[in-house]
């Protein structure tokens, strides 16, 4: 159903017949509905619509009974799709994916996703064993967690439940992207404390959840080589459709290392103009030496 579907209780030819109740409601219903237009401005839209030959939400914005940003959420809510909206693109300026959801930001997240369903299914569509992706960088400032939060945002707007995991035991971040509480979280996981609510669910993006680091340790490698991680990944991958770990630069050590080895997959990003490529290679090299299958290289040019 486009957004040139019916936008009042009345059947007209332009939107089709009235939709059954368990039908997706049309943009046109949730424009009226938003803004509080009166049949005599729905009317007006429609001939609008009708002479200049528009999408009921274009005829809506040229009228000025809606804006692009009512449009938006109206697209948002007819396929249940998690868009910001100002209080959270404020809270969350990072989620390139959420705030600006057609921006070509947001379409390379997508072209991502799509790469890594497709190295991580069987053939016609046969799911292979689960396992978690972790995301590398051969530096700090690569744009590693930047990377990771968005991924996780567009694996839950694919509905499957997705938990993106702070194992950057050095640096955490995931917490100030995500804006969620940071007092407890893997760290106190891995060294045998349990606590309440250590997961996190995103405000306003369904099926998303963040765990984050909680303390730092002094110990960081030592924690990710135990057994609990690993552990750990395994009871997650059984809670959660999609697990996304991010982890340390490389220049730190070998945390990021051991942790994609936990995780069986990984994903490098490294920043265009700015990564060495000798510091690069070495990381691939490094990986394929490892038990951890090379989803591919990613250079971000943000």
């Amino acid at each position: 159903m486009t957004d040139q579907d019916k936008a009042s209780g009345q059947t007209h030819s332009t939107f089709g017949s009235l939709p059954s109740s368990d039908d997706i409601r049309s943009i046109g219903d949730i424009i009226r509905d938003t803004r509080a237009l009166s049949a005599a401005q729905v009317a007006e839209i429609l001939q609008h619509q009708r002479l200049h030959g528009l999408k009921f939400g274009e005829a809506a914005i040229k009228l000025g009974y809606a804006s692009p940003d009512d449009v938006l959420h109206a697209l948002a809510e007819q396929f249940n799709y998690a868009v910001a909206d100002g209080e959270q693109t404020a809270a969350h300026p990072e989620l390139v994916v959420l705030n600006q959801p057609f921006s070509q930001q947001a379409e390379a997240f997508r072209a991502t996703r799509a790469q890594i369903l497709m190295r991580t299914q069987g053939e016609e569509g046969a799911p292979k064993a689960k396992r978690a992706l972790a995301i590398l960088s051969p530096n700090s400032g690569d744009g590693k967690t930047f990377f990771a939060a968005n991924l996780a945002v567009a694996l839950a707007q694919l509905g499957g439940r997705t938990l993106v995991v702070d194992a950057d035991l050095r640096g955490p971040r995931l917490h100030e992207v995500f804006g969620v509480d940071n007092n407890s979280g893997l760290s106190g996981l891995l060294s045998g404390r349990r606590g309440d609510s250590v997961i996190k669910s995103v405000k306003g993006i369904s099926n998303l959840f963040v765990l984050p680091v909680g303390i730092q340790p002094p110990n960081p490698l030592e924690l990710i080589e135990g057994a609990a991680f690993g552990l750990l990944l395994h009871e997650l991958l059984n809670k959660f459709d999609h697990v996304v770990v991010d982890t340390p630069a490389a220049e730190f050590g070998a945390d990021s290392l051991v942790a994609a080895a936990r995780c069986g997959v990984a994903l490098i990003v490294a920043r265009k103009n700015s990564v060495r490529v000798d510091d690069l290679k070495a990381l691939v090299q490094a990986l394929s030496a490892s038990t951890a299958k090379v989803a591919g290289v990613v250079m971000n040019e943000y």
